[in-house]
């Protein structure tokens, strides 16, 4: 399996480049239409054909690069089935695996950051990898308070399809704030400041309902370009238009 991790400033977002050598084929989860432009090239100067790109959740913090890597690459656009997107090519749900050549994705149904969201899980049989989304970050977990997003959802999700995996699974998060970059389900479990050593429920919906968080800057018009797979919707603001512009006069 070739791997790579990409990054989008603006949003702090982690794009993920999955390949599978045998069979020539990969998959980029959570790409952002931001730096759409860069991952094709990235790809090309990689040899690669990118076959699909695959999303956790309908993002509110940034426009998802489907729609855009579509039109340069041919790729197709795979989302939770539970979303019903018409833009989408592929659905993925719990239970089915979804397959990048000879490597075998789980999708695991984890709501709560979003009542839709899905990780995602590769065992290449080494590692066990964990594309956690927006639910488990590194050391913190995705807000609630959005989206139909629900705190005791989530921590139900993170404990029941999370901490149950091996501890030495790597987690790698759609989003990080502080420069890090990977880390595991051992050091979530130990040190997560808003989950670690076995933190009660109630305790977690306390602590998630009251953190009087900024309102999402980007949500009036990511949420409704991501229900179509990117494609920019006229509300953008001035100051984020410059990767729309790109996207429309492609």
């Amino acid at each position: 399996m070739i791997f790579k991790q990409l990054f989008e400033p603006d949003s702090s977002t982690y794009t993920y480049l999955i390949n599978c050598p045998e069979t020539e084929t990969t998959a980029l989860i959570d790409p952002v239409l931001d730096t759409a432009e860069r991952d094709a090239e990235v790809l090309r100067q990689m040899g690669l054909r990118l076959d699909c790109t695959l999303d956790t959740h309908i993002h509110a913090d940034h426009l998802t690069g489907a729609r855009r890597l579509k039109e340069l690459t041919g790729s197709q656009i795979a989302y939770p089935a539970i979303d019903d997107l018409p833009c989408a090519d592929i659905g993925v749900k719990e239970g089915e695996v979804f397959r990048i050549g000879t490597i075998e994705l789980y999708p695991l149904f984890t709501p709560g950051h979003t009542d839709h969201h899905h990780a995602y899980l590769i065992d290449n049989g080494t590692h066990k990898l964990l594309f956690s989304g927006d639910a488990l970050l590194i050391d913190a977990c995705g807000r609630t308070d959005f989206q139909s997003g629900d705190a005791a959802t989530l921590y139900r999700s993170i404990h029941n399809k999370f901490f149950t995996l091996p501890d030495e699974t790597l987690v790698y998060p759609c989003h990080d704030y502080e420069g890090r970059f990977i880390s595991t389900i051992a050091q979530e479990k130990a040190r997560n400041p808003r989950l670690a050593q076995n933190k009660p429920l109630q305790a977690f919906v306390e602590l998630m309902e009251n953190m009087d968080l900024p309102y999402p800057r980007k949500i009036d018009f990511a949420v409704p370009g991501n229900e179509r797979c990117g494609e920019c919707p006229p509300n953008v603001p001035e100051q984020y238009r410059a990767a729309c512009e790109r996207h429309d006069q492609g």
